[in-house]
């Protein structure tokens, strides 16, 4: 496998991983007649399970962004090493 590859299927991972923790996330919503289906981050932590949700869905994004970023910079430095070919 080349590096462009392998660095596709770690950027795929990292969106099904951050998919999967968000539909997690979704799916234990302590109150969902409050919350809407389509908007996780509306402004309502009125309760600790509100807080809990929230700063979940703050660490997965920023989870989700690490691993983003790594696998990009992964990407850049195997078009790089093509174009020096």
């Amino acid at each position: 496998m080349d590096a462009a590859s392998a660095a596709k299927d770690r950027v795929d991972r990292a969106l099904a991983l951050l998919e999967r923790r968000l539909l997690d996330l979704k799916s234990r919503a302590a109150d969902v007649s409050r919350v809407p289906d389509d908007d996780l981050f509306t402004p309502m932590a009125s309760n600790q399970a509100d807080r809990a949700r929230i700063h979940e869905l703050e660490s997965a994004g920023r989870d989700a962004a690490e691993v983003l970023a790594r696998a990009a910079d992964s990407i850049r430095a195997a078009l790089s090493e093509q174009e020096g070919r």
